[in-house]
């Protein structure tokens, strides 16, 4: 068994974070939950991070589900207790201010998928599988998955992924909206790294403005949604970022972002 349940690595601006559980398939049990929330926190504190990819160790799992083996002696307490656990890092992720790309490398099931589903973007192997299985032990999703099931593929396809529990392959999960891209397996980290560098020489702060505004308008109306857009549209122009990207653009040449 793996000492170290998360795994850290920088590739310049872009920080790769790994669960490497891969005996377990890399399943989240509650170390690996805490493990990866302190990970996110690290990364989000780190100026010379800019982008992070999520994915997971070896080449059959992203993350496989919940550990089981640790579940099946919860008290209903302790299950609710181990729901708001994983329900805490998944927000944290999906809040993070810095883009966040899943590298869905095999399977995303349960937890799994759920944890993919908390990245801002998802790009899978053409040969994943994910799914909601949890009807099959007995369960419901615990970490969100209903919720943003819901949110990025309509009621039709949640309500088909979690009462029938059958996982579904990457391409039909692009069909559906779960993810973004569909690459060969054998490309799959090239293609993943090659895009979160385009997101790292972007401009930070224009980049932390899209995401608050589109997990703040995903909740509200539409009026509040677009009053929040030209609060954070305006902000833009007090940033050194701004003046770089518009003085680039008029003198043809590929803008230096700073992040102030």
């Amino acid at each position: 068994m793996s000492e170290t349940p998360v795994l850290i690595a920088d590739h310049g601006a872009v920080r790769l974070i790994t669960v490497n559980r891969p005996d377990k398939l890399n399943a989240l049990n509650a170390q690996t939950l805490d493990a990866l929330l302190v990970a996110f926190e690290a990364a989000e504190a780190a100026p010379e991070v800019r982008c992070v990819v999520l994915t997971g160790a070896g080449t059959k799992a992203f993350v496989a589900g919940a550990d089981i083996s640790q579940m099946n002696t919860l008290t209903p307490v302790q299950g609710r207790d181990f729901s708001l656990r994983g329900q805490k890092l998944m927000r944290r992720i999906e809040k993070m201010p810095k883009p966040v790309i899943g590298m869905i490398n095999g399977f995303a099931l349960g937890g799994g998928l759920e944890l993919a589903m908390s990245c801002h973007l998802r790009i899978a192997a053409d040969t994943a599988k994910v799914g909601q299985p949890e009807v099959n032990l007995g369960l419901i999703p615990g970490f969100g998955g209903t919720q943003r099931l819901l949110r990025l593929a309509g009621r039709a396809a949640t309500l088909e992924l979690c009462l029938a529990g059958a996982p579904i392959d990457a391409a039909r999960a692009r069909e559906l909206g779960i993810v973004n891209r569909v690459v060969a397996a054998a490309e799959l980290e090239t293609e993943t790294m090659k895009l979160a560098g385009q997101l790292a020489a972007s401009a930070p702060l224009a980049l932390r403005g899209v995401l608050d505004c589109v997990n703040v308008g995903g909740e509200c109306g539409i009026e509040e949604g677009l009053e929040y857009e030209t609060a954070q549209f305006g902000l833009m122009f007090s940033t050194a970022d701004m003046r770089e990207g518009t003085a680039a653009f008029l003198e043809r040449r590929k803008p230096s972002f700073s992040g102030q």
